[in-house]
C-alpha cells in the first residue's frame, strides 16, 4: 500500500475548489461534499498508484508527472517507491500545462 502526501499547494488547491464552489452554489455542504468525493478519489491512489494516466501520453514533455480525474478536477501526481505525491489540482478547464511547467514553447522550435 503506497502513502499518499498531499503538498500544501494542493492543500490550497482544494481549500480554494471548496471556497469556489460553496460561493457559486450558495452552499457549503456542496462545497463540502465535493471535496470529500475528490480526496477519497485520491486517497484510491493508496492501492492504486497507476490508475492514473501519464500526463507524458497526451503532451511532448517527458515527465513523471501522471493525474486523476476527480470529477471535473484533475490530481497531478508522482509515484515513486511507495509514495504518491499529490503536487497539484486543477479544474480541468484550465491551462494545467502552463501551471505545472509555465511556457514550454521554444522560440527556435520548428512546427
Amino acid at each position: 500500500m503506497a502513502n499518499v502526501i498531499i503538498s500544501p499547494e494542493a492543500e490550497k488547491d482544494l481549500k480554494r475548489i471548496g471556497d469556489y464552489i460553496a460561493c457559486e452554489s450558495g452552499s457549503p455542504k456542496i462545497a463540502l461534499n465535493i471535496i470529500r468525493k475528490m480526496k477519497t478519489r485520491i486517497d484510491e491512489l493508496s492501492e492504486f498508484p497507476l490508475i492514473g494516466k501519464s500526463l507524458s501520453s497526451i503532451i511532448f514533455v517527458d515527465t513523471d508527472y501522471r493525474f486523476l480525474g476527480c470529477g471535473n478536477y484533475l490530481a497531478f501526481y508522482r509515484f515513486y517507491n511507495d509514495d504518491v505525491f499529490i503536487d497539484r489540482i486543477f479544474h480541468g478547464r484550465q491551462d494545467y500545462i502552463s501551471l505545472l511547467f509555465g511556457d514550454l514553447t521554444n522560440e527556435n522550435d520548428v512546427y
